[in-house]
């Protein structure tokens, strides 16, 4: 599995002019944005690795001013959206390939299975609508943006 986690200041989700996903980042507060990808040998125990190292990762702003929390510690809120996108293959041609990316069938649970984790975790965790066209809106802070892969 392949993720591009964001440190976010807001961050929301939106299918057919409904807002479906939204983190609330009141005071200064900041949460993060994992954009999730799935390919076709990725399993359940890759969906539970990357879970608990996007709540884990120390990426956010600690009290000494230094990128030493994790959401974990500070109890941030996650957005989750499936990105199939994230395995497009692009060194032939112009137009990207696909085939790296795994279908739908077997993509959703695994990324469900990464939202239940982090919910297990503790995280509160706010999810797009998989499958769907989707209008994200982020505000990314510092900018941070980190790309975490289970192999």
């Amino acid at each position: 599995m392949r993720a591009v986690l964001q440190r976010v200041s807001s961050a929301s989700v939106t299918v057919d002019d409904e807002v479906v996903g939204a983190l609330d980042l009141d005071g200064g507060r900041l949460g993060l944005v994992a954009l999730v990808g799935v390919t076709h040998d990725d399993t359940a125990a890759d969906a539970a690795k990357l879970a608990d190292k996007i709540w884990r990762l120390r990426i956010l702003d600690g009290d000494d001013e230094r990128r030493e929390a994790s959401a974990a510690d500070l109890d941030a809120p996650i957005l989750v959206i499936s990105q199939f996108t994230l395995y497009a293959d692009t060194a032939k041609g112009r137009r990207p390939s696909w085939n790296a990316a795994a279908p739908g069938p077997v993509a959703q649970p695994l990324v469900d299975a990464v939202v239940a984790e982090l919910r297990s975790l503790g995280a509160t965790v706010e999810t797009g609508r998989f499958g769907a066209h989707m209008r994200v809106e982020i505000v990314n802070d510092g900018p941070v943006t980190i790309v975490l892969e289970t192999r």
